[in-house]
């Protein structure tokens, strides 16, 4: 048995544009709307994680909303900020809930449009 190569940051976002552009058509509407958020989501997490262990290496145990803190000290202050508001979005949007109705087609492309400025922002 082969062990799955680790997810690339470009990878999760073509993946979101994929559930997005409907190329992944198993799935309903909500759920690859959901899925996209889990998949932008994944990739702001990870690139967060990059900068952070360029900058102090060892913090991979650290909790995600803990990364999120850390990435005051590391990246100006509005992108950290951007960056903590993006994810708590994205949280929102990736969790199923009986009460609520999934995010829609345009949250989730004005989410991707914001996730890949924060991630090219935090690989510079």
């Amino acid at each position: 048995m082969t062990t799955p190569a680790p997810a690339s940051v470009e990878g999760l976002l073509l993946t979101a544009d994929r559930l997005l552009d409907g190329e992944l058509a198993a799935a309903t509407t909500a759920g690859r709307h959901r899925g996209a958020c889990l998949a932008l989501r994944t990739a702001l997490e990870l690139r967060v994680e990059q900068v952070l262990d360029a900058a102090t290496p060892g913090l991979s145990r650290t909790t995600g909303r803990a990364k999120l803190l850390l990435l005051h000290f590391v990246a100006p202050a509005g992108t950290a900020r951007r960056a903590k508001a993006l994810w708590s979005q994205l949280s929102l949007g990736c969790h199923y809930h009986l009460y609520e109705l999934g995010p829609t087609y345009d949250q989730v492309r004005v989410w991707r449009a914001e996730a890949g400025g924060l991630v090219r922002e935090l690989g510079n």
